[in-house]
C-alpha cells in the first residue's frame, strides 16, 4: 500500500487495455485562464504560464502515464517527414480528451479511448498532440477516427496548438502542425511512447 500520493507520470498505470484505452491525468479543462502542467521532481500541479491571449484549450488536456516523446516517438515522425534530425521532446505524450460534461478543474484522472493525433513539432521536436473521447462519452463516446470529428472542432484544437506558446514579437510560429493521423497511428505512437518510457525508466510500476 502506498504511503504517499502516487506521481502522475510515473506512479499511475496506463491501463490493461492500452493502446486502444489509456488512463490520461488531466492538467487544464478549457475555463482555464492559466496553463498549469506537472511538476517532473514533485508530481504536483505548477503554474507554467498565464495564457497570453484569449485562445482557450477547446477540450481536456494532459498526458498518457508511463509515456516519453524520445527515439522511438522521433523515429516514426523522421519516417513520416522524411527527415533524421527530429528528436523527441522529452516528455509524456499529451492527449486531448473530447468530452459532453461541463469538468471545472485538473489535477484528475480520466479513462480516454484514442481515435488520433496532430503530429506537432515544437522548435523541431517531436511533440504529438493525441485525440481521445472520454470513454462511453454520451455525445462522443461513438467516435471510432479522426473523420468523426467535426471540422471545426478539429481546426479549434489545431489553432490552439499553433499558439498557443507564441510570445509578443515572435516573427514566426513556435509549433507546427504537419498533418493529422488517425487512429492507428496514434496507437503505434501510443506504443513507441511506452517503449520509450521503459527503456529509459524501466518497467512499469506494479
Amino acid at each position: 500500500m502506498r504511503k504517499y500520493k502516487a506521481h502522475p507520470w510515473h506512479g499511475i498505470r496506463i491501463g490493461e487495455n492500452f493502446p486502444h484505452v489509456v488512463n490520461s491525468f488531466i492538467e487544464i479543462v478549457p475555463t482555464d485562464t492559466v496553463k498549469y502542467e506537472v511538476d517532473k521532481e514533485t508530481g504536483y500541479l505548477k503554474i507554467d504560464r498565464p495564457q497570453k491571449y484569449s485562445n482557450i484549450i477547446p477540450a481536456l488536456y494532459g498526458f498518457i502515464p508511463q509515456t516519453y516523446s524520445w527515439k522511438k516517438v522521433a523515429e516514426l515522425t523522421n519516417q513520416a517527414l522524411g527527415r533524421t534530425d527530429i528528436e523527441g521532446d522529452g516528455d509524456p505524450v499529451d492527449i486531448c480528451v473530447l468530452t459532453e460534461k461541463d469538468i471545472t478543474h485538473g489535477d484528475i484522472i480520466v479513462r480516454a479511448r484514442p481515435i488520433g493525433g496532430f503530429r506537432l513539432l515544437d522548435h523541431n521536436k517531436a511533440d504529438d498532440k493525441l485525440i481521445a473521447v472520454l470513454e462511453d462519452d454520451a455525445i462522443y463516446g461513438h467516435y471510432r477516427s479522426m473523420a468523426d470529428v467535426p471540422e471545426t472542432v478539429v481546426n479549434r484544437l489545431k489553432h490552439y496548438f499553433t499558439t498557443y506558446k507564441d510570445l509578443p514579437g515572435d516573427s514566426k510560429p513556435r509549433c507546427i502542425v504537419t498533418d493529422v493521423y488517425d487512429v492507428e497511428t496514434a496507437y503505434d505512437v501510443i506504443r513507441r511512447s511506452v517503449k520509450d518510457y521503459r527503456d529509459t525508466f524501466g518497467e512499469e510500476e506494479e
